[in-house]
């Protein structure tokens, strides 16, 4: 379900109608609903896939506070995510609907996987009972690594059979036949789930900050499965953090007009970006990196410059209307992007870039590898692994890596700067800042190139072509739609205002006079409306 789709707006409306009319408890089974039936929407097998997976976090959240787990702590999740396996991926939902709406179905409603859920599924049960009775009486500190390194394992396990074991499975054999050893490739005939890259992340956080004794887990199984399923940033963020959503999600929420109509703000403003600029800019860009034909400097220039605008404003859009969504529910979610392109340095430019994921990059993967502790060159060692990963998270593709070991690179590069000359020495003036906001630009346009292109050969050969056919100013046929043109110079002036306006909050606009806001507000309908007949395409981050 796009959040830029009749779908949604109707799926939309519908839920903030029951939200407003229902007491507290009823709004967080009903938030849970939604959030099962948004992520179904695409496919409700891996649906059970969620739920096991919020299963697992849970009960290991609770052994490692308390150490054990009450019946019902064991029993209810245990039960549900059996049934939901059973109702999701035992059965098949075509047959079922063909034989509800009275029609004859083509082969059986029960699914060729129900035979594996009735054996499996009581098996695995009773391997997790066993394993239990085996670390309950274990010492404190043994049985919290245990149970830690049991969700590390199952979490990111799934994680890299469905997103990554086909990748290294072809990289392995392509690697061993260039050696002339010949071996049959394997290959599993999997889809990727949606959005399996964030919820993971965000479960794992949870999991991690109770080990570390930064937060207690809760006792309720609904209550974290929403936490996990909360429909606004289930696909594609902000990668929440449970000490700031659970809270919020565990008491009653205020909602008043000042909250709705800065919510309502944040979503239009997303749809704008999305539907006017990304959808617009995205033919052109389509054209050229999908070429397999000859393309001019200017095509390869032009279309990385229209990338980097196009993957700022997808996936900054969404992330603007899953804070602006979850505002009209009370809920406040964190600030994904602060004006990315205005980074002065590979540093300044993370700490602007998908906010939730370097952040959770920084605690637990940057930090445990020993951070900025220790010699020079052990710092840019972390750096460097931790982009690497970064990179690697985006996608099971080599280009992934390629752009993380980049940004991993200019990183180092200016800490050793930095280390050399010092932070002020490097930051200063208002004349070197701007200069250096544009040049770090060219550093950020190479490295999008690294991350869109298709293959190494197309990354080489549209180098080459940066560098040796400067002045070919011949452009292919098809251009960006006008609203994304009459956008990008729209948000182009915002952003710039904004960044000058001081600090970048995201709040900057409610200082201007209601009409100023209203003619904003006005300009971007009428660019969105314009922008409806661009043809719509899925969010960029959903394939990650």
């Amino acid at each position: 379900m796009l959040f830029n789709s009749f779908e949604f707006l109707t799926f939309l409306l519908v839920v903030y109608g029951l939200y407003r009319v229902l007491p507290f408890r009823a709004q967080n089974r009903m938030l849970l609903v939604a959030g099962y039936i948004f992520y179904g929407w695409w496919d409700w097998r891996f649906l059970a896939l969620m739920i096991f997976s919020t299963t697992v976090d849970f009960w290991v959240g609770l052994l490692l506070d308390r150490g054990k787990l009450t019946r019902w702590q064991a029993l209810f999740p245990a039960t549900f995510v059996f049934v939901a396996a059973l109702l999701l991926v035992g059965l098949d939902f075509s047959a079922v609907m063909h034989a509800l709406v009275g029609q004859i179905p083509t082969h059986s409603v029960i699914s060729p996987q129900m035979t594996w859920i009735l054996i499996g599924g009581p098996a695995l049960f009773l391997a997790g009972f066993f394993i239990y009775k085996i670390v309950l009486p274990m010492d404190e500190r043994i049985r919290r690594k245990i149970c830690v390194l049991i969700s590390l394992t199952i979490q990111l396990g799934i994680l890299a059979v469905y997103k990554y074991f086909n990748f290294f499975a072809e990289s392995l054999v392509e690697s061993l036949q260039s050696v002339g050893i010949n071996v049959s490739p394997g290959h599993f005939n999997i889809v990727l789930p949606v959005g399996i890259s964030f919820y993971t992340f965000q479960s794992l956080s949870y999991t991690i900050d109770i080990y570390r004794r930064e937060i207690r887990p809760t006792d309720k199984f609904l209550d974290f499965a929403l936490f996990v399923s909360f429909f606004p940033q289930l696909v594609a963020g902000p990668i929440e953090r449970a000490r700031n959503l659970i809270p919020q999600l565990s008491r009653p929420r205020p909602i008043d007009f000042l909250v709705t109509t800065r919510g309502l703000f944040l979503i239009v403003l997303g749809l704008f970006k999305k539907v006017a600029i990304a959808d617009g800019v995205a033919p052109f860009v389509d054209q050229v990196y999908n070429s397999s034909g000859n393309v001019s400097w200017a095509d390869v220039v032009l279309a990385t410059v229209l990338f980097a605008v196009q993957i700022y404003a997808d996936f900054s859009g969404y992330s603007d209307i899953a804070r602006g969504t979850a505002r009209l529910l009370g809920v406040e979610l964190m600030v994904n992007f602060r004006q990315p392109y205005f980074a002065k340095s590979p540093r300044d430019f993370w700490q602007r870039w998908h906010i939730s994921l370097s952040t959770w990059l920084g605690d637990y993967l940057y930090k445990p590898l020993g951070g900025s502790r220790g010699s020079l060159a052990f710092t840019c060692r972390n750096l460097m692994l931790t982009m690497l990963l970064g990179g690697l998270w985006h996608g099971a593709a080599w280009n992934y890596v390629l752009w993380g070991f980049y940004h991993g690179s200019i990183l180092s590069i200016h800490r050793v700067l930095v280390s050399v000359r010092g932070e002020a020495n490097l930051l200063q003036g208002r004349i070197i800042s701007t200069v250096k906001i544009v040049s770090f630009g060219f550093v950020t346009l190479y490295g999008w190139l690294l991350f869109r292109a298709r293959s190494f050969h197309q990354v080489s050969e549209f180098t080459r072509i940066i560098f040796a056919d400067l002045g070919n100013f011949t452009i292919g046929p098809r251009v960006p739609a006008l609203s994304a043109l009459l956008g990008i110079l729209l948000l182009g002036g915002f952003e710039i205002a904004q960044y000058n306006a001081g600090n970048g909050s995201p709040r900057y606009y409610q200082r201007w006079p209601a009409p100023a806001i209203g003619l904003f507000i006005a300009a971007m309908m009428f660019l969105i409306f314009m922008g409806m007949s661009n043809e719509p395409a899925q969010f960029i981050y959903f394939q990650f």
